[in-house]
């Protein structure tokens, strides 16, 4: 059996801590006391309650192994809870008031809205529980309304999918932004970052920009149906993270349209890095997710610890295409194996 490397190790020792973990429900129901309350007794130390936009894509999974790996280290303890949906605002701020109710130590937090989590972080802060924000930035001053920001520079993301773009469409043609969610800070600096590139070329023409995809791939692939004609006008396409390029990509392959079209995404998640050695993608702009969860638990401990945390820890961002797919720093980077 082939050896697993990078992150994605981490990742199934994380998913078996997960499992393990469920399976001492009953136990820790008997016992009595809150899920932190008990993650507490086991760590013996900090105890951190991080907090991703939601938990079925395969990006958080391993933003949650890299966690748990600077916890493991630091001999900290973390609960990892959130939304199951990438819409469910009122989740995500419930989920934070309770953690602060429970008197964590902190608090890592990616939130789904820039401007909706401002209160609960804000009620952290007065209650000592200091929050580090993670991949999707929040309103506010890194120092004073929350301790650091951990993460891509999205814009510079969004700014290399076009300009990859761009150079895949020859400077001149039709192309398509796929966005996300409004209220989402990551995703909107990435969509602003690519159509800042998309007007410094005026043979270039945007022919829509406008259309949100939502929070799953389903909902992206019923967007792609539905503006299936635009799509097959298009030279190009832009998607703004993980959900969007699959859904899309899944419309476009129903229509027997996948590969005619140059098609740039962001996240290298394993779908999509199969995807783009059919030749379905051209490129995809991939962060770092394992260490965006490695750094802002190790900021978080640096916090509690009394050390100086900077205000903004930059994670990285890199395109990746089929050519550079097998290098050392690509199969480093994406825990995959040269073939």
């Amino acid at each position: 059996m082939a050896r697993m490397s990078g992150w994605r190790r981490v990742v199934f020792v994380a998913l078996g801590t997960f499992a393990s973990a469920v399976g001492a429900g009953c136990d820790r129901a008997e016992q009595g006391g809150s899920a932190t309350t008990q993650a507490s007794r086991r760590g013996g130390g900090f105890t951190l309650a991080v907090i991703p936009k939601g938990t079925t894509h395969v990006f958080w999974k391993s933003v949650e192994a890299g966690a748990r790996k600077a916890a493991d280290e630091a001999g900290a303890t973390i609960v990892w809870k959130g939304p199951l949906k990438e819409n469910d605002r009122a989740q995500q701020i419930q989920i934070v008031d309770e953690f602060v109710a429970e008197g964590v130590s902190g608090i890592v937090l990616a939130p789904l809205d820039d401007t909706a989590l401002q209160r609960p972080v804000a009620n952290a802060t007065a209650k000592n529980i200091p929050v580090v924000i993670m991949d999707s930035g929040l309103k506010g001053e890194a120092g004073t309304d929350f301790v650091s920001f951990v993460g891509t520079d999205n814009r510079r993301g969004g700014e290399m999918a076009g300009e990859e773009l761009a150079k895949l469409i020859g400077g001149k043609g039709k192309v398509v932004l796929i966005r996300y969610l409004e209220g989402s800070a990551s995703t909107t600096e990435r969509e602003e970052g690519f159509l800042a590139v998309m007007k410094k070329h005026p043979d270039i023409q945007v022919i829509s920009s406008s259309r949100f995809g939502g929070p799953t791939a389903e909902n992206a692939k019923k967007l792609g149906l539905s503006m299936i004609d635009t799509l097959r006008e298009a030279d190009g396409i832009f998607g703004s993270n993980e959900p969007m390029v699959l859904g899309v990509l899944q419309a476009l392959r129903d229509k027997n349209h996948a590969g005619k079209v140059k098609f740039v995404g962001f996240d290298a998640t394993d779908p999509l890095v199969q995807a783009l050695k059919k030749g379905e993608l051209q490129a995809v702009i991939t962060q770092n997710p394992g260490r965006i969860g490695y750094d802002a638990v190790s900021a978080m401990v640096k916090k509690l610890k009394g050390e100086t945390v900077p205000p903004r820890i930059d994670t990285g961002v890199y395109v990746v295409t089929k050519d550079n797919l097998d290098t050392p720093q690509m199969r480093e980077l994406l825990g995959t194996k040269a073939e």
